[in-house]
């Protein structure tokens, strides 16, 4: 085994692996005689490369990816005991020996970080001379190259694509509106009006007081409320980000208008206008609460959401749960703050240690090519999926299954986070009427926003940032919190806590943030 040098490896040895002669050959098998490539996969619904995590059994999607390439991923993951993916992270690199392939979730800063220091091999060659698929791709989206560059100027990780528009909508009960007599809030006061009534007025009808008025699975979907007083709870499709304001990055929970917005939801905590148990609840909140007919509103993905009104038709009389355009904010604006991001810090890259780069991007091709996309997206063909008038049709039984289609995918090895385009047809499908006429309803108006797409760091904004912004977002999480359960107030702790945030280190993070976005974006 070679042991692996996180500061340097020789330039060499890594010139040598990728100077192999471009093949006049493009078709299938990859490899004449099967080949074996290690491959670390941890990513939130498995850890390691394998059914549920079971890497005693193979994907259908890895067979038929045998078959076709003759290239065969063994599991070699580390950090299969936790579901934490930095954790993980951490414990592979410590290892020193890396697997041919490092994939899944949050893989874009490690890779960035140590591929420019000899760890992973830089694609940009082998995209070139050996990827016509991924080369297609990114020359029909070069912001997205350059989205994902290391700050060296090299790319080191193919990424997972999400297609589509719309991630999260705002939803609400029709049917307890229509009980009360009321219209769809068209702005925030609007807004505040609807869930005093759900509070007070028993639009369920059992006599009691026990409506949860507004309710998240993701604690982090009640932040979304911010937009209402036109501050940011965060700037890409994952939580708590930075944000580009007026061409410069900045972080939202620094900004006066968070500060404005913040109050406001800490009032209507304490008003009992949102879920007391917002932060205890966790992910069973939507079953639980539309179960029991007691959730009013939310902030939740489209598809799975809209999946209710079928689930509760026998449960819970006329139930009716729609998405809505978001509320105007105090000043008129009215944006979706969700979308999806066109690019995710997840995928795969190749290690140092990989004998056959040439091979593994051509691997990594195969994912792009129409055939290697419909298998990542919808699995195997004939067994959940058929393809009718030139589109790819689910079976019967994967959509009248009880079970939600993500979930059946993932266990067959598709939508895994390799890199690869996902198709936002694999979704359209089982996305009830509801949450299509509500995504036609948000098409009628301008509502999404830019996203950041993250920087690169060299190695010395790197470690200015992992000195001090962990534990700056720590303290930001931590305050943030107790307001809103009413452990002080922000309007009177404001500049206190700005203090301590600059005491931190918060300006020194800013400086690193922007000179690395300058130089990636010409800023």
């Amino acid at each position: 085994m070679r042991n692996l040098s996180l500061t340097m490896l020789a330039t060499t040895a890594l010139t040598a692996a990728i100077a192999v002669p471009a093949s006049a050959e493009s078709h299938l098998p990859i490899t004449e005689e099967p080949l074996e490539l290690t491959i670390h996969m941890h990513w939130p619904r498995a850890q390691g490369y394998g059914p549920g995590g079971d890497t005693s059994k193979l994907y259908p999607v890895e067979e038929v990816a045998r078959e076709k390439t003759n290239i065969h991923l063994i599991d070699q993951t580390s950090g299969r005991n936790t579901k934490d993916n930095n954790e993980a992270m951490n414990l592979l690199l410590a290892t020193g020996d890396l697997p041919d392939i490092v994939g899944g979730n949050l893989i874009k800063q490690p890779v960035n970080q140590y591929g420019p220091e000899g760890a992973f091999v830089p694609l940009n060659d082998l995209v070139e001379d050996h990827a016509p698929n991924i080369k297609a791709w990114f020359d029909d989206h070069p912001e997205i190259w350059d989205a994902i560059k290391a700050y060296d100027g090299n790319v080191y990780y193919i990424p997972y694509l999400p297609d589509g528009k719309y991630a999260r909508a705002w939803f609400v009960r029709q049917d307890w509106l229509d009980a009360l007599g009321l219209e769809a809030p068209d702005n925030v006061e609007e807004l505040y009006d609807v869930l005093v009534a759900f509070r007070d007025q028993d639009p369920n009808g059992n006599g009691v007081q026990d409506e949860i008025p507004f309710f998240v699975r993701d604690w982090e979907e009640v932040l979304r409320l911010l937009t209402l007083w036109d501050a940011r709870s965060t700037g890409a499709d994952v939580y708590h980000q930075f944000y580009v304001k007026d061409g410069r990055v900045v972080h939202p929970y620094a900004q006066e208008a968070y500060r404005d917005g913040l109050a406001n939801i800490a009032q209507w905590y304490e008003e009992g206008l949102i879920d007391p148990e917002v932060f205890t609840r966790g992910s069973s909140a939507r079953d639980y609460l539309l179960g029991e007919n007691l959730g009013g509103m939310t902030h939740d993905w489209f598809a799975s959401t809209s999946g209710y009104n079928v689930a509760l038709e026998d449960k819970v009389e006329g139930f009716n749960f729609i998405p809505f355009l978001p509320p105007k904010s105090v000043s008129g604006v009215r944006i979706e703050e969700n979308r999806r991001i066109p690019m995710k810090p997840d995928g795969w890259a190749i290690s140092y240690s990989n004998d056959h780069p040439v091979e593994t991007i051509k691997y990594f091709d195969y994912w792009f090519s129409e055939e290697g996309a419909l298998l990542a997206n919808f699995g195997v063909e004939g067994k959940t999926w058929d393809m009718i008038d030139g589109a790819p049709v689910y079976k019967d039984e994967v959509l009248s299954s009880g079970q939600p289609v993500n979930s059946q995918m993932y266990l067959e090895g598709a939508q895994v986070y390799r890199g690869y385009p996902q198709d936002y047809r694999y979704e359209w499908q089982w996305t009830r009427d509801s949450a299509r006429k509500g995504i036609e309803l948000y098409d009628t108006e301008d509502l999404l926003i830019e996203q950041f797409l993250g920087v690169a760091f060299n190695k010395e904004e790197q470690e200015v940032y992992d000195r001090y912004f962990p534990s700056i977002q720590t303290y930001m999480l931590e305050r943030q919190q107790a307001w809103i359960l009413g452990s002080g107030d922000i309007q009177e702790d404001w500049d206190s806590y700005i203090e301590t945030l600059n005491k931190m280190g918060y300006e020194e993070v800013l400086e690193v943030m922007n000179s690395a976005y300058e130089r990636q974006y010409g800023g």
